[in-house]
């Protein structure tokens, strides 16, 4: 990916490469690292493949109905749905449905494909790193999502969360704030922004 020259169908692309080599990931995986604690606070991993999985299924009947159930609450919608549909999905299953979604282009309602790319980068990490795996993100991928987060507000109020920090990727050219310098790699910066770890790990 070039940045500048980035096409939707080289987005896709990535999104494609990301679901494959999160499904072989998880194929090496034992019964019992499916029920480990996600970065997401009460989120297994199990949880995180469904959601992953029903992102590329919601429809505006199911969105209302789910909704409705959640008594309006996006998050609570969100972890809800994903929960349920771990528990009533077998191991086995639930990694083919991954693996059913490589090639999907479904973005849900006001979200878009570099959306789906953020959130596989982000959500693999959430997998990954309680497991102890190390899982690359590639750079100018990592870079467009950082950029999604930083300028899209809701869910994530980066600029607001971050507000006094200076963020400087060190792989890539994007530099975003004002006040305390804040450098790291383009993958770094995501798992801030999306708060998954905080500014003062990263140097100064």
């Amino acid at each position: 990916m070039t940045g500048q020259r980035t096409t939707e169908d080289t987005i896709w692309q990535a999104v494609a490469e990301e679901r494959t080599t999160l499904v072989a990931l998880l194929e090496n995986l034992p019964e019992s690292a499916w029920d480990t604690a996600s970065l997401c606070e009460g989120w297994r991993a199990r949880d995180v493949v469904a959601h992953l999985v029903l992102a590329t299924r919601i429809t505006i009947a199911s969105l209302v109905v789910n909704l409705v159930r959640a008594h309006g609450n996006t998050d609570r919608l969100i972890h809800d749905t994903a929960v349920r549909h771990a528990d009533r999905t077998p191991t086995a299953e639930l990694l083919s449905e991954l693996r059913g979604t490589v090639d999907s282009r479904a973005t849900p309602i006001g979200t878009t494909p570099i959306d789906r790319l953020m959130d596989l980068l982000v959500h693999g990490q959430d997998i990954a790193v309680p497991l102890g795996i190390d899982r690359v993100m590639p750079p100018e991928a990592a870079r467009m999502s950082l950029e999604r987060v930083w300028t899209m507000g809701s869910p994530f109020h980066a600029r607001t969360r971050l507000a006094g920090y200076e963020l400087t990727t060190t792989d890539a050219t994007w530099t975003a704030g004002a006040g305390t310098p804040i450098s790291g790699t383009a993958a770094q910066l995501l798992m801030v922004v999306t708060g998954r770890t905080f500014p003062d790990r990263l140097s100064r």
